[in-house]
């Protein structure tokens, strides 16, 4: 698993913010993932290196974290995936390119090859935008969040297309009933844990973002 943090800008609703992005690589050394191919296609070339991506999937349709993905997809032929409720938001980045599969709940994500393979579901987690996802590969012990689940409470949600009690519901139900060492990588920040996020769903509710 590689990291690669890129920079750039992130707009909407008028506004335009300078942000650094994760873009978490899985796979093994023949075969990855790219997960948000945000702001800089050379950089995740780069570390992709010889290896085959096998898919460009997209957290969610935020343009900071889908602005390299059809770059991404022309220079690596990989298939960009992306839950079709976000297709607006998509639209938005993205006037003549558009995804090339939808990403479901439950879907299941494969990378690697022989006993380096490793599984991944996918669990649509709306609320910071409606067709938000996180990705969790058990026999990583890991689970991506987007934008959904930071280190200190959930992802911002008083924009366009978002709604904080959906978020807290998502955030609930399917993700801290996964367990509590599951490593949380999320896509602006550090690390945290299921764990260490669990105790403070009420302060997050009470706070109201």
């Amino acid at each position: 698993m590689d990291k690669v943090v890129t920079s750039g800008t992130f707009s909407l609703d008028g506004g335009t913010w300078d942000v650094d992005n994760n873009v978490w690589i899985v796979g093994d050394d023949h075969e990855v993932l790219v997960i948000d191919a945000a702001h800089d296609a050379n950089a995740i070339v780069a570390a992709a290196g010889d290896r085959r991506v096998v898919a460009i999937l997209c957290t969610h349709g935020h343009n900071d974290h889908i602005d390299a993905a059809p770059e991404l997809a022309k220079r690596t032929g990989a298939p960009i995936l992306l839950h079709p409720a976000d297709a607006p938001l998509w639209g938005m980045a993205h006037r003549h390119h558009h995804p090339d599969g939808d990403l479901r709940d439950g879907a299941e994500i494969s990378v690697g090859s022989g006993p380096d393979a490793v599984n991944g579901t996918v669990i649509h987690t709306p609320g910071h935008s409606p067709g938000a996802v996180c990705v969790y590969f058990p026999a990583l012990a890991t689970v991506f969040t987007g934008d959904t689940l930071f280190a200190g409470g959930p992802g911002a949600t008083g924009r366009s297309f978002s709604d904080f009690p959906t978020i807290i519901d998502s955030i609930s139900h399917k993700l801290l009933d996964l367990p509590g060492d599951t490593v949380v990588h999320t896509g602006h920040g550090d690390d945290t844990s299921i764990g260490a996020e669990a105790p403070h769903l009420q302060e997050w509710i009470e706070r109201g973002h």
